[in-house]
């Protein structure tokens, strides 16, 4: 038979029967748990149920202001021409979550931007079909956003600047 030893200090002692009493509620939690979730019929209801915040619905009194962080983007294109873009979209400020999130994404919206112009051939530079560039972008902004989605994309101040002049 072993014998177990107490430490002999009061605190470590106290300690010692502290962290062993909890470890003995933690198994007889689990096995609680356990033998209850065993003997539960397949369909009957949760005995706890956490519940989310309710979803907050957006009514047409809420604050619509237009995102324009992005600022104005310098664009290399394959022609050696350089594209001036401004790129706005509108989103409900009392939603401070995406909010949030479209300031944290204003690199990336850059990014998909910029790539996306500087990805088109030379011959089409010139005759930039707006709407499919803003489809595009839309969709490339949207595929990286988790809070909300982005409805329009508008353009300002879109001007190609040639570089052989």
């Amino acid at each position: 038979m072993k014998i177990v030893k107490f430490p002999k200090e009061k605190s470590a002692r106290i300690a010692y029967i502290a962290l062993l009493s909890i470890a003995a509620l933690l198994v007889v939690l689990l096995l609680t748990g356990t033998i209850i979730g065993l003997t539960r019929q397949d369909k009957t209801e949760p005995l706890i149920k956490f519940e989310s915040a309710p979803k907050k619905t957006i009514t047409s009194e809420d604050d619509i202001r237009v995102f324009s962080g992005l600022g104005r983007l310098r664009i290399p294109l394959s022609n050696s021409s350089i594209l001036l873009l401004s790129i706005a979209f509108p989103y409900y400020a009392s939603d401070s979550a995406f909010t949030e999130e479209l300031a944290a994404k204003i690199g990336d919206f850059r990014t998909a931007a910029s790539t996306y112009f500087s990805s088109l051939p030379a011959e089409s530079i010139i005759y930039i079909d707006e709407e499919t560039a803003k489809s595009e972008i839309l969709r490339m902004f949207n595929e990286s956003l988790r809070l909300g989605r982005i409805d329009a994309l508008y353009f300002s101040d879109m001007m190609v600047i040639d570089a052989g002049l």
